[in-house]
């Protein structure tokens, strides 16, 4: 390392613990700052005695794609050791399924294996290393409160040389790496600073969470369908998760007024038992105290670049949810965050005594090339299911002419009936290749289409609307 920095992370959570530890690795003195107070607890304690109130998503259902666990494996193989150590899943979709839907094992197949853990297990493991790494220093309960500015580059781009803690404390760093999740305030932060020209796309996702986490001593329930299930106005998902625990959620449009009652214990478990490829997924010990509900959730993405292609700000870069979030359903947002890691890692390694705006720039440019799409195509995914359940609720059928609508339907239910497009199916769902770069190949979009030819749009067995809005009425009445 010929030119090491001092880089001051904001934010102990995934993104800001996993890129500490690879800076620090490769030579970075690292100081990472978090205002949640407690620290972490051994990970078999974790789920019962930790609480992060700045991460709101803490206790919900999780799952961490193969893209992830591809990435811990080969960046931070240590901390991926720790995970199965403390009970981490290691878990294989394909080894859950008949050998003829498969067609067979193929060599490539282990690709599609995950390491999933509950959230606080899985920040517990990743804070014990992070903590005892050397060359980092992880301050709780240190808010940041203002942005140290330095001196503008020739073209007059302000320069941020640092932190001032809620305390008044001021942290000179070499980079600022904005870490702090989905309640990130750098914004405002560099508003108050006199920094402008930061662009946020921002909406409503449209989505409401309720979901229950489960454990049993006879290990994780048999896979009967897709983990992510979706039926007429609802989905379901299950996810597999650390020491024989689990969890189910239900989500729904924020708009259905009637299925709000998801969040009473009883109309839930009317819910989840209503469709047989996961009713038996809640048929187990609840973990938690009641349903947990997560609404409000944003779709938003920031960006640093002047309308010129230049930054508007420099000695600063953003990670994870601090950068881009989304709607979880599809589970990508940790993995985007440990991938930026690495990304970041690399560019300070290749970028030794570059100019801040060189660095700046080229950080910018390589998160559009390689993640931004990611970004787009779930926000797309999430756009089509919302408008799918919206059309349900009121009784509408879908556009004739929706072309993507129809080729996701075919690819999902041609996953039951052809091998390749199953292949084809879980590469998009474990965030291994775009959907664009999958349906791009030859074959790929008449595969799919032959293969799902004939299928409703809910395959799945499982009741519509009105049934399900009846048995949740009768067992709230009950």
């Amino acid at each position: 390392m010929s030119n090491p920095r001092h880089v001051l992370v904001i934010g102990a959570g995934m993104s800001g613990l996993c890129a500490a530890m690879l800076l620090a690795r490769d030579g970075h003195r690292v100081t990472v700052v978090e205002r949640d107070p407690a620290a972490p607890p051994p990970p078999e304690a974790a789920w019962q005695h930790w609480n992060r109130r700045g991460c709101a998503q803490f206790r919900m259902p999780h799952y961490m794609l193969p893209r992830f666990r591809q990435l811990l494996e080969a960046e931070l193989p240590d901390v991926a050791a720790a995970l199965v150590a403390a009970g981490a899943a290691r878990y294989d979709v394909l080894a859950q399924l008949p050998d003829a839907m498969l067609g067979g094992r193929r060599v490539d197949d282990d690709r599609f294996e995950a390491l999933t853990a509950r959230r606080p297990v899985l920040e517990a493991v990743v804070a014990g290393i992070a903590a005892a790494e050397p060359g980092v220093r992880v301050r709780r309960g240190t808010a940041v409160r203002g942005l140290l500015t330095g001196q503008a580059d020739r073209a007059g781009v302000p320069h941020v040389a640092g932190v001032v803690t809620g305390e008044g404390e001021e942290l000179s760093a070499d980079l600022v790496v904005d870490a702090g999740g989905r309640r990130s305030a750098l914004p405002g932060l560099l508003a108050t600073a006199g920094i402008s020209g930061v662009v946020e796309e921002r909406e409503d996702s449209g989505f409401v969470y309720f979901g229950r986490h489960f454990h049993s001593p006879d290990g994780l329930p048999p896979l009967r369908g897709p983990l992510n299930q979706q039926y007429d106005s609802i989905g379901l998902l299950t996810l597999p998760a650390d020491r024989n625990t689990w969890s189910v959620t239900l989500i729904v449009s924020s708009h259905d007024r009637e299925l709000r009652v998801l969040r009473d214990p009883d109309a839930w478990y009317a819910a989840a038992r209503s469709y047989p490829l996961g009713a038996h997924w809640v048929d187990a010990e609840p973990i938690d105290a009641g349903v947990a509900v997560m609404a409000g959730i944003e779709d938003r993405i920031r960006s640093y670049v002047a309308p010129g292609g230049g930054p508007v700000v420099t000695g600063l870069v953003a990670v994870g949810d601090a950068w881009a979030c989304t709607n979880p359903t599809l589970g990508r947002g940790t993995s985007m965050g440990l991938w930026q890691a690495v990304l970041l890692r690399d560019l300070l390694r290749s970028s030794s005594g570059g100019a801040p705006a060189d660095l700046a720039a080229q950080w910018w440019r390589c998160t559009a090339d390689l993640l931004r799409p990611w970004y787009r195509a779930t926000v797309a995914a999430d756009r089509a299911r919302l408008a799918e359940i919206e059309r349900d609720r009121a009784g509408r059928p879908g556009p004739p002419d929706d072309r993507a609508g129809t080729l996701g339907k075919a690819l999902a239910a041609g996953a039951g009936r052809d091998p390749d497009v199953l292949r084809d199916l879980l590469e998009i769902a474990s965030m291994l290749t775009l959907p664009s770069d999958v349906l791009g190949r030859p074959g790929a979009v008449q595969r799919a289409l032959a293969a799902g030819a004939g299928a409703s749009q809910y395959p799945l067995p499982g009741p519509d609307r009105g049934a399900l809005l009846a048995r949740v009425e009768r067992a709230v009445a009950a």
